[in-house]
């Protein structure tokens, strides 16, 4: 876990690819400013979180990274494809969830999940096991003879969900998934994105409350009024070490480990807790694996919350 092991790993490792390019994006309705302007990109492997106030442009630019809303100027790649020239390519490669779920409810979950596995050009052989496996996956292989008239609003945005996965793309474009799910399911929810990150998937989440993407994104996109908002600042937020809070049976014996492996810390609120910087998920599993072999009762590990709100208050785009 020392730096310089860090280093040699990064220095090693390919630089990702994008899964989505977005370059000076603009769609204005008459005299609104939807999206005025917006340049980011989100890579493969990795969870990317789209924050904003609500009106702030998100929904209009994953209308025209999805390529269902053609942009007054700039361009955008998915999976390498332009979503202009390239249009069906690139929505071939597109799981879109929007935030409105919307479907056939007269149609059981196995037809509706069928229905798009076809129109996408999954082969049939192929469509009636993939559509039972997903099923499983969002918890819903219980109503798959089900109309999806019975299902409840979170039960339609885990089936939104699945609509999104059954071809199995190589980006998703997510709009509020989490709208309309009990705690349970959020918590699966963001298991199952993480999933589909380490399978090397892009992933796009859009959401203005926070709470839902701070245990879940690698990467931040803040927009504002329909712009990118300090994109140097928020680079530098986003990918320096976050604060993870650390809990042991002897803190003495937990600071002491930290200190001798070379690993700042501060003390925590809670007697025996420790606060310390991690890149992210693999070098929280490194940290324990490290403490386990040292011998350490280390019990409670986990990334501060507020981070994310933290820095979108801290932006001066969002001040009156």
């Amino acid at each position: 876990m020392s730096a310089a092991t860090t280093e040699e790993v990064t220095d090693q490792a390919p630089n990702p690819v994008p899964g989505i390019e977005a370059v000076g994006l603009r769609r204005h309705f008459g005299e609104v400013k939807a999206v005025d302007g917006i340049t980011f990109a989100a890579p493969a492997g990795a969870v990317t979180a789209l924050i904003g106030p609500n009106g702030s442009g998100k929904t209009t630019l994953l209308l025209m990274l999805s390529g269902l809303l053609a942009p007054d100027s700039g361009s955008a790649k998915i999976a390498g494809y332009d979503v202009a020239s390239q249009n069906l390519q690139a929505r071939s490669q597109i799981g879109w969830m929007p935030d409105v779920f919307g479907t056939w409810d007269a149609l059981t979950c196995t037809e509706v999940l069928t229905t798009f596995a076809h129109a996408y050009g999954v082969p049939r052989e192929v469509a009636a096991k993939r559509v039972a496996e997903i099923l499983v996956q969002v918890h819903l292989a219980e109503f798959a003879t089900s109309p999806a008239r019975v299902l409840s609003r979170g039960q339609k945005q885990r089936l939104g969900l699945a609509r999104a996965l059954v071809h199995d793309p190589a980006v998703l474009l997510l709009d509020e998934p989490a709208s309309g799910l009990d705690p349970r399911s959020r918590v699966e929810l963001r298991d199952l994105l993480r999933s589909l990150a380490a399978q090397g998937k892009t992933v796009l989440v859009s959401s203005h409350v926070l709470a839902e993407l701070e245990e879940l994104y690698d990467h931040a996109v803040f927009v504002s009024k329909g712009r990118t908002v300090d994109v140097g600042e928020v680079a530098q937020a986003t990918t320096s070490a976050r604060g993870w809070r650390l809990e042991a049976l002897d803190v003495v014996e937990l600071r002491a480990f930290l200190s001798e492996a070379g690993i700042p810390w501060t003390p925590g609120p809670g007697v025996a807790e420790v606060t310390v910087p991690l890149s992210g998920y693999d070098s929280a599993s490194e940290l324990i694996r490290a403490a386990v072999n040292a011998g350490v009762a280390l019990h409670t590990i986990a990334p501060l919350s507020g981070r994310l709100e933290e820095t979108y208050l801290s932006l001066n785009e969002e001040r009156v």
